[in-house]
């Protein structure tokens, strides 16, 4: 059995371990309620884009346009999101393994795939598969990233639609439903495509200008410019989230394991107080022989 002096010490590293748990756990909420709000004041933007595009398929403008074209896929992009660091319970995972099963898709369709990773436990995972080829990788962006942080990343995947060098274009994430609830998901981003809405009479009615073709290329690239932020908001908020918990039941196992490091302790210097005691009193009876 260790000795009380190593048991008061490990019960010190294991509440000051504890502390910092405690600390991260609540810097993650906090982190996750912030990525929450940004998600949801991006929203509307969104929905403003998906009417406007609404009007203008409605008038055929959509059916020329290269990124709105359909083709069949014999090479697709695919841009994965996942963190930049470690302690985020299986969120890395997950994202990992879902890349892992769209390659696998790939290989049995005979279809070629390109990567662009987003965050640096992805990079890293990505650059140790054979055989796979990186566009680009982006580490370390803010939580909420402006648009030029992201600029490049868009400018590359449509780049590559438009050129012919891919047919698809998907994205890879971690949808935050809950606090305790997040769904890796992969949406489909070029071909362009949209929520189809009602449409108020305040865009129906608009003028565009230079032309409807002008307009309609520049909130198309918004809207895929949108699709790709929500995404990486949305997967923020999961790894906030992943952390948070993580760190949550890291904090109750370091006080489950102080509470049982306690007990030894105690238990040690039960049996030493007996055992001082046993020895005194067989000095006591040698003494009075």
């Amino acid at each position: 059995m260790a000795s009380q002096q190593q048991l008061k010490s490990r019960i010190r590293s294991v509440k000051s371990t504890k502390q910092i748990t405690k600390a991260m756990q609540m810097v993650a909420a906090s982190k996750m309620r912030r990525a929450q709000d940004a998600d949801k004041a991006a929203t509307p933007y969104s929905q403003a884009a998906n009417e406007l595009l609404t009007y203008l398929a409605s008038q055929g403008e959509t059916k020329q346009h290269p990124l709105f074209e359909q083709r069949t896929v014999k090479s697709r992009l695919l841009i994965v999101i996942a963190a930049d660091k470690g302690l985020v319970g299986a969120y890395n995972a997950n994202i990992a393994k879902a890349y892992i099963r769209e390659l696998q898709a790939d290989d049995k369709q005979k279809v070629a795939n390109k990567t662009i990773a987003v965050g640096r436990k992805v990079s890293q995972f990505v650059t140790r598969l054979k055989d796979t080829e990186l566009l680009g990788a982006y580490e370390n962006l803010a939580d909420n990233p402006s648009a030029s942080q992201l600029r490049a990343l868009l400018d590359t995947a449509i780049e590559q639609f438009i050129s012919g060098n891919v047919d698809a274009v998907d994205v890879i994430y971690a949808k935050f439903i809950s606090g305790i609830n997040q769904q890796v998901m992969t949406a489909r981003i070029l071909p362009a495509g949209f929520t189809e809405t009602e449409v108020s009479s305040s865009v129906r009615d608009a003028l565009y200008e230079p032309s409807a073709e002008a307009v309609l290329d520049a909130v198309t690239r918004r809207l895929i410019g949108a699709q790709i932020f929500q995404a990486f908001l949305d997967g923020k908020a999961s790894e906030y989230s992943m952390q948070m918990l993580a760190m949550k039941n890291a904090t109750d196992n370091a006080s489950d394991l102080a509470d049982d490091l306690t007990v030894a302790m105690n238990k040690a210097r039960q049996a030493a107080i007996t055992q001082e005691l046993a020895e005194i009193s067989g000095g006591v009876e040698a003494l009075n022989e």
